[in-house]
């Protein structure tokens, strides 16, 4: 990126990062799931994605069980992450009150603008631990592709029809080498 593009990534306080999700599916395979990458190429102004944030900071409550563990990838839990099941545009639920403890978290972000691969957008949940990491409902961020865990499958349908012959292509191979896995 050039040091000119106003798509500058956003900086969080007490440590804490976007999660690069390419990574964290790299380390722990399908443990770890990420969407498939043409959807994250595809995926366009005005549509959800979700991402993570999370700090070194902080770990497990000290009262937790020491052989918790992540009920999603089966890792133990040094640092839970609070999640968010829809954009609170989709699904209005209220603010819930949870105790600070420093935990990562997954929320939706509303894309607003593309660069490359760098996106800006606005969250669209209200987060637990915004009193750590600074950030909340209605702030805007930039982060890369490669953090995007997921994409809100109300737009599978559309992203689908914006892939590329090449892609779409690919994308085919893909489903059907991971349908031959799974058998």
């Amino acid at each position: 990126m050039s040091e000119f593009s106003p798509f500058q990534e956003t900086v969080l306080a007490n440590g804490y990062k976007m999660v690069d999700g390419v990574e964290m599916n790299r380390r722990f395979g399908d443990r770890f799931a990420v969407v498939n990458p043409w959807f994250k190429k595809h995926v366009a102004v005005g549509e959800f994605v979700e991402v993570r944030i999370d700090s070194d900071r902080f770990s497990a409550h000290p009262d937790a069980d020491p052989a918790c563990s992540c009920e999603l990838c089966g890792e133990e839990a040094s640092s839970p992450i609070l999640s968010h099941e829809h954009p609170l545009s989709l699904l209005d639920v209220p603010r819930q009150k949870v105790p600070s403890r420093g935990w990562g978290e997954e929320f939706w972000v509303r894309i607003t603008a593309r660069q490359d691969d760098y996106l800006r957008g606005v969250i669209d949940n209200y987060l637990y631990e915004s009193r750590l990491h600074g950030i909340d409902q209605g702030d805007e961020i930039v982060f890369q592709e490669a953090h995007i865990l997921s994409v809100h499958a109300a737009h599978n349908r559309d992203i689908m029809f914006r892939l590329e012959d090449e892609d779409c292509q690919e994308f085919g191979q893909w489903l059907m080498d991971r349908r031959d896995q799974d058998d």
